[in-house]
């Protein structure tokens, strides 16, 4: 495990349990939400989830489990893999408790056992801003190419590289271009109190431009299919979020 990754490991095991309880509710809560509509959790990617029963799913970097447990209920074989065993701790409870089951793996993207996972998954699916969180994206992109069979297809959603670009007040910060490792506050700091606020540890994080992400998918042999940009949450006309879908 690299520095950042260690970093960015002691960060997302920091009250994440507490905060998911806080923002999604309990397991049994949250559970209860997707069995109405499983489906429908996938949001805007619903449709690229047609037909996967019996496919098997990698979900890398899936957090909590929110989007793997409806992809379970869908009927796909889905495994998660992820640096914090928090996240871990909700994601199978909410497993359990919508009565489906995911696997779980804890550790550093990077060091995937390839032996095991090599050409595994027919879908690989990234999404809610994970890019950032890897220094070298052409290694990164690599390692997924490798876990997709032949036919396989990649579906990567991410925070567009304009929005941070981009301040609350919608003014410009002229930071596109950089390329250093950043610190950074944990995504879910601000659902705590001020004083609280103080202990959190910091991120690790390396922002990346559109095309050295759009040709680090090519460079590493995928096949671009189809980019689609996001208007912000509250559908502002500037664009928040990306998804990219290739095939190997």
């Amino acid at each position: 495990m690299n520095d950042q990754s260690i970093i960015n490991k002691r960060a997302w095991e920091y009250r994440a349990y507490e905060f998911w309880n806080i923002r999604d509710g309990t397991p049994m809560e949250k559970a209860k939400e997707i069995l109405k509509d499983p489906k429908a959790s996938l949001k805007k990617h619903q449709h690229h989830f047609e037909s996967i029963e019996e496919m098997k799913i990698g979900n890398i970097c899936g957090s909590n489990g929110r989007k793997a447990v409806p992809l379970s209920l869908l009927g796909a074989d889905v495994t998660v893999f992820d640096i914090s065993e928090e996240n871990k701790k909700y994601a199978l409870e909410l497993a359990d408790c919508a009565n489906t089951s995911i696997d779980f793996i804890v550790g550093d993207i990077y060091d995937i056992d390839l032996s095991k996972y090599t050409e595994h998954f027919d879908i690989l699916y990234l999404e809610g801003g994970v890019l950032h969180y890897f220094n070298d994206i052409n290694k990164f992109m690599d390692i997924l190419f490798s876990l997709i069979k032949l036919g396989g297809k990649l579906i990567l959603s991410d925070f567009h590289p304009l929005k941070r670009c981009i301040s609350s007040d919608f003014k410009y910060v002229p930071e596109y271009f950089d390329k250093n490792l950043q610190k950074g506050d944990l995504a879910y700091k601000n659902y705590f109190d001020e004083q609280e606020q103080q202990d959190f540890p910091d991120v690790s994080v390396r922002f990346f431009t559109l095309s050295e992400i759009i040709n680090s998918v090519i460079k590493s042999g995928f096949t671009l299919q189809q980019f689609d940009e996001h208007r912000g949450w509250n559908n502002e006309n500037i664009p928040f979020e990306f998804t990219i879908l290739a095939k190997k």
